[in-house]
């Protein structure tokens, strides 16, 4: 029993805690001593708090992040305003926001190839706005002659991704913010062992913090030896650093420039229903074949090029797939990341939310959002939209479903449905609106993907899926329980405990 835990105390992973846990510990010790001995210290800092929060009332456009920061500066008026400081002097690192700004500029005019916003105002005038603030504001692309195939739950993922990872001939891209070791994985490694011996360019991104306690700290060196070229996203540190914040929770697999997939999934067993603590586990993924196939390459160089620093050949990889004729729907594969500050996926969100003329229908296994989302999700509902989000029955987080549940009430009296999917975890990150138009992606109703993440998703117009997703809501709802007001009720310590789960929602 000794040795297990000594083991333990010795991991690198727990070491680095101990450090951050430390520096913390030290930095408010030193701040109070200091504070307590010089009265010019305490003047000092409680100034720079004052200052601090008049910044954050005049400049931060996020209602929830105002409160916030106004109540721990008004709470602690020698650290609110220091700590205020230390979080908003570190942003994400310079070198990096050059190497991806960069980047995207040599991604740029493989984007702005043949772009059928004109076909988008024709098939679909009412999802027009849609399609021209990812071309105009974020410089994605309008893809035509491609098919979508919904994949759900994790099973069909797996077997549609082995499959298309076995026919590959040339490249295989793969980025993911989870990797376990486990049966799952190690089905895909032996391919992809394989197909590196074969000569394909084998890649992989993979998060250091998502992966945290799932690999090896040298897991990277163990891949390379197999031929598979590997960059590890943001490697944490044992420094006490909001940048480690910032992490790439997107799942994205290319497979020759012909086939990609996208959505909730990861590289572990669970996502498949193998081995979860949190009951039946309900995934979804998409399945992309044609040009928009293209988008998604992109995104996957570009963020090669910015972490590795070596300029991606754009034109060799991309224009592979041939157009599928009769497919209807146009497809805008679109990412997110912090750096640029602007808000992709939650402008997304928004106008998918505020184009709803019949039914919207969510699922997320969060749902921590601002006010102002909050807000749209009940006007549409007040319209007259049959609006319906799906949560976990069994939650992995019980501080973020918790925080999930503090939402309902408000959702409900607006005339929001809210439904449970109670054989376990729902991890679905969809939205669909009158069977005409959705999103599927990486994308959680949170403040973690909304602001602080690096993400990615597809968004659909007509064709085939949406109406397929909507028709997938349909049959789980069979299997949820439909949340009441009655449910909501959790008495005084319960809705204190809330309030403040609510007020600490956007770092959560």
């Amino acid at each position: 029993m000794h040795a297990k835990w000594a083991r333990i105390l010795l991991r690198r992973r727990v070491f680095v805690l101990f450090l951050i846990l430390l520096q913390l510990f030290l930095m408010g010790a030193s701040v109070y001593a200091s504070s307590q001995n010089h009265w010019w210290v305490s003047v000092l800092l409680t100034l720079l708090s004052v200052g601090a929060m008049l910044y954050v009332i005049a400049n931060t456009r996020r209602s929830g992040n105002k409160l916030l920061w106004t109540v721990i500066i008004l709470l602690f008026p020698l650290f609110g305003g220091l700590l205020y400081l230390l979080i908003r002097l570190q942003t994400i690192n310079e070198s990096f926001r050059r190497n991806l700004q960069k980047a995207e500029r040599d991604a740029a005019p493989y984007y702005k190839k043949e772009n059928p916003l004109a076909r988008l105002r024709a098939a679909f005038p009412d999802y027009y706005h849609h399609g021209r603030f990812l071309v105009k504001e974020g410089g994605f692309r309008v893809f035509s002659d491609s098919k979508t195939t919904y994949l759900s739950p994790g099973e069909s993922f797996f077997e549609a991704l082995l499959s298309a990872l076995s026919s590959a001939h040339d490249f295989i891209f793969l980025e993911y913010f989870i990797i376990a070791d486990g049966s799952l994985w190690r089905s895909v490694l032996e391919v992809l062992k394989q197909k590196a011996a074969e000569g394909v360019d084998v890649r992989l991104i993979y998060d250091d913090l998502g992966c945290f306690f799932r690999l090896p700290a040298d897991y990277r060196e163990t891949l390379e030896k197999a031929g598979i070229r590997c960059v590890v996203f943001n490697p944490f540190r044992p420094a006490l650093s909001t940048l480690q914040n910032n992490r790439d929770h997107r799942k994205i697999a290319v497979i020759d420039g012909k086939i990609a997939f996208t959505g909730g999934i990861n590289l572990a067993d669970e996502y498949r229903g193998e081995g979860s603590r949190f009951g039946y586990w309900k995934d979804a993924a998409i399945r992309i074949e044609g040009p928009a196939v293209d988008g998604f390459t992109l995104m996957f160089l570009t963020l090669w090029q910015a972490l590795t620093g070596a300029r991606a050949d754009f034109g060799k990889y991309v224009n592979r797939a041939k157009p599928i004729t009769g497919e209807t729907g146009l497809v805008i594969p679109f990412c997110d990341s912090p750096v640029d500050e602007k808000l992709v996926s939650e402008q997304v969100y928004m106008n998918i939310i505020g184009s709803a003329r019949d039914t919207l229908f969510i699922q997320t296994p969060y749902l921590i959002i601002d006010d102002i989302m909050s807000a749209a999700l009940i006007a549409a509902a007040k319209n007259g939209v049959d609006v319906r989000i799906m949560t976990p029955g069994i939650p992995d987080k019980r501080y973020a479903h918790a925080t999930t549940r503090s939402y309902y009430r408000e959702l409900l009296r607006g005339g929001v449905k809210i439904y449970e999917f109670t054989p376990g975890f729902i991890h679905s990150k969809t939205i669909v609106a009158d069977k005409k138009l959705a999103c599927i992606g990486t994308i959680n109703f949170d403040c973690r993907s909304l602001y602080l993440h690096f993400e990615c998703a597809a968004l659909l117009f007509g064709g085939e899926t949406p109406s397929v997703l909507s028709a997938d809501f349909s049959k789980t709802q069979a299997k949820c329980r439909a949340v009441t007001e009655q449910d909501c009720k959790v008495g005084l310590l319960g809705s204190v405990i809330r309030s403040l789960l609510r007020l600490f929602a956007p770092l959560l």
